[in-house]
């Protein structure tokens, strides 16, 4: 097949310049619904990439035009080479970025200020301590929240995640936007997905358009739409005179597909198109045995679904056969 130029595009135009790499299926939180309640098997290490793997594969992306990389997990924190991995990443001509749970934030902080990382992503699904230990499984709130709070004091650009599942923590959005007024944050709401372990229902999902209507009863005319960015996947608002921002991202009812430029590496080395997609292809095993893996890069993207891995419509996307067949989120990288 021919492809249309050297970037990595698909068969509908879309140009993927946005890696996501995952450094480890490990994390030390358990939240239920990332992780299934028995965990994942752990496999042996030599499945998973080195060190000098994720910067080989990497700087393949990179000479495809990808120019941002996010680091994400299970907890990528975790990793014992995962400052080493940093800070080979910063040499390459990327925006690099990483997602964590906060709770190793203060001993990697000097490492994200010294290769020029400045974008933390730090998942926060509630604001009371009981209702964070149980959704997470585990007792870290005070060290989560000051961390968030250590991010903010050393003006990084900070995002905030939460799942919003009804009946867990829908009675917090409010609680979340007021925690912008004071705090330069960016919180954003993320609909309940389903990934492969996590019983997912919609039923206990709640939708943007009732986020919405919950903020606007809320907020009256200070509720100001802000404008996204290019392959923006949240719809962004922020309260008039508040210092933070909110979004919500609608994966599930208002998908953001027609502009997605997003690709996902594993753990152990398989690139994801979509994910929603249960189809991976293999990077790790073809880089291992001398292979070129560029074709691989670009036969896969350009075999991408138009939409959410090819579940076309809420009632497909709703099947648990559908995405019983996908990894669970935590061994996808968040």
């Amino acid at each position: 097949m021919e492809y249309l130029n050297k970037n990595i595009t698909d068969s509908f135009g879309r140009e993927h310049d946005y890696l996501r790499i995952s450094l480890t299926e490990r994390c030390n939180l358990r939240c239920f619904y990332c992780m299934p309640a028995e965990g994942i098997p752990l496999r042996p290490r030599s499945e998973f990439m080195k060190k000098n793997e994720v910067v080989d594969i990497a700087k393949t992306f990179v000479d495809l035009g990808v120019k941002k990389i996010r680091l994400t997990g299970g907890e990528p924190l975790v990793r014992n080479d995962a400052k080493e991995i940093i800070e080979a990443l910063s040499l390459l001509p990327v925006e690099l970025a990483i997602t964590t749970n906060g709770i190793l934030v203060d001993k990697f902080i000097n490492t994200f200020t010294s290769v020029g990382l400045k974008s933390v992503n730090v998942s926060l699904d509630s604001l009371q301590r009981e209702k964070l230990n149980t959704i997470t499984r585990r007792n870290y709130f005070d060290s989560i929240m000051s961390n968030i709070q250590l991010l903010i004091k050393q003006n990084f650009h900070v995002k905030l995640n939460a799942v919003i599942m009804r009946g867990v923590n829908d009675d917090e959005v409010i609680d979340f936007i007021e925690f912008t007024k004071e705090n330069n944050v960016h919180f954003r709401f993320i609909e309940f997905m389903p990934f492969d372990g996590n019983k997912w229902n919609w039923k206990k999902g709640v939708s943007y358009k009732e986020m919405m209507t919950v903020i606007n009863s809320s907020y009256f005319d200070k509720v100001q739409r802000i404008e996204d960015g290019k392959n923006d996947t949240s719809k962004n608002y922020k309260i008039e005179g508040y210092n933070g921002t909110f979004a919500v991202i609608s994966s599930v009812t208002n998908p953001f597909c027609d502009s997605c430029n997003r690709l996902r590496l594993t753990a152990d080395g398989k690139l994801k198109n979509c994910l929603f997609s249960n189809s991976e292809t293999d990077l790790l095993s073809s880089l291992r045995h001398g292979e070129n893996i560029r074709p691989l890069i670009l036969e896969s993207v350009w075999n991408k679904k138009a939409r959410r891995g090819g579940m076309d419509t809420l009632a497909q996307f709703s099947n648990p056969t559908e995405h019983s067949k996908n990894r669970s989120m935590l061994a996808i990288g968040g």
